[in-house]
């Protein structure tokens, strides 16, 4: 299998690389985004095997047989190893490590605002949660911690990861590669725009190859920055450069693992379909759910729910991408998809565009840095994404969280975080009878326990292993948003 960057033309097939290669480089030297040439296809007969596969032997299991379809240069006998080493109970919690939580008949959990006669279908929970640090981000990042010390060790190099997090990234690609062998993290963050919880996770570890960067300004900036630096080709190789944003393709791919499993919770054959619905702000998450329909995965609708921070859901109603400036993205109480700039969207444009790389090379590296904004609304392409991939979408605001929070805990005993609140509401309304609706969960409700309380009256319940860590010494530089002193930060750190 080989990888071929979203900017690049049609063409240049000496460009395109494995593996292992994109594993540590992150953004292709274009500016683009990798993607794997082709898409491998799921049969029936193979759906059939891994439902077996995860039945009998569990998530780990299932993880290698998906995997072995795009990593084509690690011995499958050491990938099997890095994917048992990866997701075990004790890690996670659970066997099943993303259960399926079902809420009922959907119907029952009724809002004023609802429409009359609603469809009528089963909604689920997929609990992506229960890892380190009680975010989806740990499913992807828990195996991308080993593939690095793995690949790290194998060529006897080390590896600079910089990162940028709007809350949960930081701390699940922290605690993933906290202690590794030949990795720091530069991890930059916006000042003050994570919640409490969020902050103490990342800022109070103490590890010497872990830096936390809080820059003055909003995810956007951090994000910016990382590209950035990315794109200085001889900085980049001078200081060994990689990244853990999903704008790594091994962390999308990992992401692909929980769209199947919980297909095969929710279904009993391979006739079936499903939805499924996913808080989105970086569209990293949701694009797993594209790459998984465009594998054979019965997948009806992928739903992508924002908040007020509304990008995404307006171009997937107009044909409109417009970025917002830093002064026009909202800090909302669902703080991780505080952005405006979806850089994994780059990925599904591609496909959109038939996979031509010098228009989607012209859209996001000219057409966006100048104007800020473009328009498919009118190119025939754009009906494709309802019609042909399955993409719908809404947004959910303040109130919404709130009012979803308190139903869900009130009618079914379930307490839901602000981000799996705006999945849930904007789920309901795209609910097709007979479609059973998954929600990917983001995150355990204790990262956010103020709207938590707003919401119920009651703190959420806190893992014994997190008490007091509000409390505990931080270890943070703040700085400007500013890339050329991120980039003397890292200098100086590397000697």
């Amino acid at each position: 299998m080989k990888y071929l960057s979203t900017r690049a033309a049609s063409n240049d097939v000496a460009e395109r690389k494995r593996f292992c290669e994109i594993l540590l480089e992150g953004l292709a030297p274009d500016g683009g985004l990798y993607l794997p040439e082709r898409y491998p296809q799921v049969d029936d007969a193979l759906l059939l095997k891994w439902r077996g596969v995860y039945r009998d032997q569990g998530y780990a299991a299932l993880a290698f047989e998906l995997l072995s379809l795009y990593i084509d240069d690690i011995p499958p006998v050491d990938l099997k190893a890095i994917c048992d080493q990866t997701y075990t109970e004790a890690v996670f919690g659970t066997r099943e490590i993303v259960p399926l939580k079902k809420l009922e008949d959907a119907s029952t959990l009724r809002l004023a605002q609802d429409r009359p006669g609603s469809a009528r279908t089963v909604l689920y929970l997929e609990a992506l949660s229960n890892g380190p640090t009680l975010a989806f981000k740990d499913m992807a990042m828990q195996l991308l911690g080993n593939l690095f010390e793995y690949e790290l060790a194998r060529r006897g190099e080390e590896l600079n990861i910089l990162g940028a997090t709007s809350g949960d990234t930081g701390s699940a690609a922290e605690y993933a590669m906290r202690g590794k062998k030949g990795v720091r993290v530069f991890m930059t963050s916006p000042f003050g725009r994570m919640s409490p919880f969020q902050q103490a996770q990342m800022f109070s570890l103490m590890d010497e190859n872990i830096h936390n960067i809080a820059l003055d300004g909003v995810f956007d900036d951090c994000q910016d920055i990382v590209k950035a630096v990315s794109n200085d080709l001889d900085f980049k190789r001078k200081y060994k450069i990689g990244t853990v944003n999903s704008i790594n393709w091994a962390r999308l791919m990992a992401q692909l693992i929980y769209y199947f499993a919980g297909y095969f919770q929710a279904t009993q054959s391979n006739s079936e379909k499903v939805s499924f619905t996913v808080p989105s702000g970086n569209f990293g998450n949701v694009c797993a759910g594209h790459v998984a329909r465009m594998m054979g995965l019965a997948v009806d609708k992928l739903v992508v729910a924002t908040n007020e921070n509304d990008v995404l859901d307006e171009f997937f109603r107009t044909g409109v991408y417009r970025v917002r400036a830093s002064a026009d993205t909202h800090e909302t109480s669902s703080p991780s998809m505080d952005i405006s700039k979806a850089s994994n969207f780059e990925r599904f444009v591609f496909d959109l565009l038939g996979r031509d790389g010098a228009r989607v090379k012209a859209l996001f590296g000219d057409v966006l840095a100048k104007d800020g904004r473009f328009d498919l609304g009118s190119d025939p392409a754009f009906s494709e994404a309802t019609t042909r991939y399955g993409f719908e979408s809404g947004k959910s605001t303040h109130a919404h969280r709130l009012a979803i929070i308190r139903a869900t805990f009130e009618r079914f005993g379930v307490m839901i975080d602000t981000h799996t609140a705006d999945g849930v509401k904007v789920a309901r309304e795209h609910l097709q009878p007979g479609v059973p609706m998954i929600v990917l969960e983001t995150a355990l409700p204790i990262k956010f326990a103020a709207t938590i309380v707003e919401a119920l009256g009651r703190e959420p319940d806190r893992p014994a292993r997190f008490e007091g860590i509000e409390a505990l010494p931080k270890r943070v530089t703040r700085m400007a948003a500013d890339a050329a002193a991120v980039k003397a930060y890292i200098a100086q750190h590397c000697l």
